[in-house]
């Protein structure tokens, strides 16, 4: 009877064990999320260009993670070129474009399923175009700008390996404007950049 008993609890076991290894190979080291996000520009300026300003801006954003353990992880952070209207002091005076790609380094929490997490990283920008003038004099900023990058967020489970992802950044990105070739003054954009979305893990 023990010896039956004994079998039947190895078999139990084994049978958890094989549905625990399953289940942590069918969700995998890789996730991407896809999201919708609100862009909003602090505009800090000094006495050289003030008044100027970046548009806000609603983007698309998808990211590549790669989950080193269940809390450790990398996430490059992608989107298409943004194009900003610039204003003085309230007036358009032209458009400008960027391409901001991200690289965080981050911490997850796992808690009763919820898995809110933390990050921390590099940003680089490259000014693509800028299309910017007052008067008959052209304003052109800087090629690229490097700065750093904080994030706080949270992974919901909604059914098997899909989540929903709501995502804050607050992203540190400055640039020198030229008139005429010489530096006037320094803009920095500095955005906060609030999103939602969903994410897939495998």
């Amino acid at each position: 009877m023990k010896k039956h008993v004994l079998t039947a609890l190895a078999l139990a076991a084994a049978s958890l064990i094989s549905t625990q290894a399953f289940a942590q190979a069918k969700e995998g080291p890789w996730m991407v999320r896809a999201r919708a996000v609100s862009l909003t520009s602090a505009n800090v300026t000094d006495s050289g260009t003030d008044g100027l300003t970046v548009s806000d801006i609603i983007l698309p954003e998808v990211d590549v993670s790669y989950f080193f353990s269940p809390n450790l992880a990398v996430e490059l952070i992608l989107t298409v070129p943004q194009q900003h209207d610039v204003k003085a002091n309230g007036t358009k005076i032209g458009t400008l474009t960027e391409l901001p790609p991200t690289l965080l380094a981050q911490y997850h929490f796992p808690m009763n399923g919820y898995k809110p997490y933390v990050g921390a990283g590099i940003n680089y920008t490259k000014f693509t175009t800028s299309d910017i003038a007052v008067g008959s004099t052209a304003v052109t900023p800087d090629g690229s700008s490097w700065g750093g990058a904080l994030q706080v967020g949270v992974d919901v489970p909604l059914s098997g390996n899909m989540y929903f992802n709501f995502d804050v950044k607050k992203v540190f990105i400055k640039t020198n404007i030229n008139a005429g070739g010489n530096s006037v003054g320094t803009l920095k954009v500095d955005p906060l950049l609030v999103g939602i979305g969903i994410g897939w893990r495998f």
